[in-house]
């Protein structure tokens, strides 16, 4: 795995960290997919220190482009059906603030590190749990995606063109919106009570549950009657000609958020349309034929052309880019937004510190990589190590060249 690398011009120099704002926070995360490593992502961008158990056998459970929200944590594998490795996760949860786990309900629980049991070990923890559907209720149970949690909470229903099917907004609205923030957000709220108080939480996350947050003012314009049942009829859902996405000469396409007057105006401008010759834009009856005549004049010019003509306004016109062009375009150069490890190009931290840039983060680290020096800081002795290693419930391994797993178990 080769080392992250700051994808800004050159020259330009990433202000070195302080080691962040959770920095002293010492976080166990139980392996998983989706939101709750993405959570647990954001709490080693901000300084945490993330302890993640992996499975023993160093398998990941999904392919390698899942590992890019592994980063910045030290792994130990642990096989936590070995009930040798089961007091090892709970001596480990004792010596740390937060726990986060991924399974479905009662899982934790069955293999005996649910909250009943870490609690009796260390009452103060915050036991964050993420779920698509929630702990409890009909669906507690059922297995889902994001595009079933989103589905059933109403969201996307709302996403979609006029008369077309409604369209998956891949999985960033339930599984890393809805879900992992919300599981983020949950944890920081407990922390700052358990500092408070010395208490613990158990922190019930759902996909569900934050996906409709995120529905807050679509569900108060519905109720004042300003968002209308249709796909892509409404002001913000592509319905509005002055919210919405144009092709260009090109193919590629230009997105435009016109929303106020004055931007609405210098959006006019930019096209070289006469105001006086277009219908009232704030009647939805004229928007079909308002759209027309946009439309039109986008496909006169190249969406680069386009980009150029805008640039400098106040249109809130912008080139709609795919992960490289983001990546290589000035502003997203100059404040380090992406990083690139290897080929493949990665988000940087975020937010912003005191006017910081992040310090890119470590790698990700191979299942068990680092087994044996997390056990000996938190309190085994070498002993205890090599008993748990040759018991088979710990694995240690290190990364070999090329990035992959190497098995060191039997070192002494």
């Amino acid at each position: 795995m080769s080392a992250f690398r700051d994808h800004s011009p050159p020259g330009a120099e990433a202000e070195a960290g302080t080691g962040g704002p959770l920095s002293g926070l010492r976080v166990l995360e139980l392996n998983g997919i989706g939101p709750a490593p993405f959570a647990c992502m954001l709490l080693a961008d901000l300084g945490a220190e993330v302890i993640r158990i992996d499975r023993a056998d160093g398998a990941h459970p999904f392919a390698q482009w899942h590992r890019v929200l592994d980063r910045g944590r030290r792994s130990i594998a642990l096989d936590l059906k070995n009930p040798h490795a089961v007091r090892a996760a709970l001596r480990l949860a004792q010596r740390c603030d937060v726990l986060v786990e991924g399974f479905r309900p009662g899982v934790a629980e069955r293999l005996g590190i649910g909250p009943r049991q870490c609690h009796a070990r260390n009452p103060s923890l915050v036991y964050a749990r993420m779920t698509g559907w929630g702990q409890h209720g009909p669906l507690a149970g059922a297995p889902g995606h994001d595009i079933n949690y989103i589905a059933l909470t109403g969201a996307l229903d709302a996403i979609g063109p006029a008369g077309g099917p409604p369209v998956p907004p891949v999985n960033l609205l339930g599984d890393f919106a809805g879900g992992g923030m919300l599981l983020f957000g949950g944890i920081l709220a407990a922390v700052l009570e358990q500092r408070r108080t010395g208490r613990g939480r158990v922190v019930d996350a759902a996909v569900v549950d934050g996906t409709a947050l995120l529905m807050s003012m679509l569900l108060g314009m519905s109720g004042a009657g300003e968002w209308g049942p249709s796909r892509g009829a409404n002001l913000l859902d592509g319905g509005a000609p002055f919210y919405c996405v144009y092709p260009c000469q090109d193919g590629r396409y230009v997105a435009v958020g016109a929303l106020e007057d004055r931007f609405y105006t210098a959006l006019v401008q930019g096209l070289e349309l006469d105001p006086d010759r277009l219908p009232d834009r704030w009647r939805s009856a004229n928007w079909d034929a308002l759209r027309s005549v946009f439309a039109d004049r986008f496909l006169r010019r190249t969406r680069d052309a386009w980009a150029a003509a805008f640039d400098g306004t106040d249109a809130c016109v912008t080139p709609v880019l795919n992960a490289e062009e983001a990546a290589a375009h000035p502003h997203m150069r100059a404040r380090g937004t992406f990083l690139r490890d290897g080929p493949v190009l990665r988000p940087a931290a975020a937010p912003r510190y005191d006017g910081a840039r992040p310090s890119p983060p470590a790698p990700p680290p191979v299942p068990g990589q680092h087994t044996r020096e997390v056990l000996a800081e938190l309190g085994w002795s070498g002993a205890e190590i090599r008993r748990l290693l040759s018991s088979g419930a710990a694995r240690a391994a290190s990364a070999s060249a090329d990035g992959g797993p190497r098995d060191v178990t039997s070192r002494s």
